[in-house]
């Protein structure tokens, strides 16, 4: 797999196809969220309620599930659109949001992974490494952990739970417990502002919504969101986050198939 040129294809059929995207995700980044993925070229759609949730399912092209913010009502909601989606064989991407940091949050992640089909799994590399069975403390919902056998972890983890695992950080890692993917694109600016992992779990779902190989469009995602990074920090060298902010979204909204050409990707075995 060319995943350049897979890449450059999912960028074109997106901004095609105009994927419409569910997000029951956590109420800090639903703005943000839904501002990038039009940007990108989907369309997001928000819903909390359980009433409405399978009809919002049935029409939608992914779903992306977010635990940043929750609530006993929220996770019914979730629980409901998992299995509807998983009916309907609409792709499904997780963000465990904080897990290691309560007990609640770990009892829900295991509960989402060990009862329903879930394609895609992106969190930061102590939430992988939490969900993968090692007790590192997560603050907040920041990265606290240096895991230094990250691509094992993922490895394990996408082989336990038949998914494509990504664990964000300084080098992102993408598996689906065969291939191997590492992602050196990105900026410690995205770092310092709200919501920029959940932006890329959500990106990552408009990308499954277009390509069934779900390894490819997870790739796609997180080079997109990366290199926007870089391009938005670029930008700013003597300016602070709001104007990163700003920058980030043009770049996103802007992005090309020739951005790629920025591209720092690489298969290991």
């Amino acid at each position: 797999m060319d995943i350049i040129l897979k890449a450059k294809e999912n960028i074109r059929k997106l901004r095609e196809k105009n994927p419409l995207i569910l997000n029951i995700t956590n109420v800090v980044v639903t703005n943000i969220t839904a501002n990038a993925l039009l940007a990108i070229g989907s369309s997001p759609v928000m819903s909390y309620e359980e009433e409405e949730i399978e009809d919002m399912v049935s029409i939608s092209d992914c779903l992306v599930i977010n635990i940043g913010t929750l609530t006993k009502d929220i996770v019914e909601t979730m629980f409901v659109a998992i299995e509807k989606a998983n009916s309907r064989n609409i792709p499904v991407i997780f963000d465990p949001v904080g897990a290691g940091a309560t007990k609640y949050r770990n009892e829900i992640s295991k509960e989402i992974l060990n009862n329903f089909k879930i394609d895609a799994i992106r969190g930061n590399v102590s939430e992988i490494a939490n969900l993968a069975g090692l007790k590192i403390r997560t603050q907040g919902v920041d990265s606290k952990a240096d895991v230094r056998n990250i691509v094992d972890l993922t490895k394990m983890l996408s082989e336990k739970h038949n998914c494509i695992v990504c664990a964000s950080g300084a080098v992102d890692t993408i598996t689906d417990s065969k291939k191997v993917f590492l992602i050196d694109n990105g900026h410690v600016m995205l770092t310092k502002i709200t919501g920029s992992g959940c932006i890329s779990t959500s990106i990552m779902g408009a990308f499954m919504a277009i390509d069934d190989e779900f390894l490819s469009a997870c790739i796609t995602g997180a080079l997109v969101v990366g290199i926007s990074g870089e391009k938005a920090a670029n930008e700013v060298k003597d300016s602070g986050l709001g104007s990163f902010q700003m920058h980030f979204f043009d770049k996103l909204s802007l992005f090309q198939e020739g951005d790629l050409k920025l591209s720092k990707v690489r298969a290991i075995d």
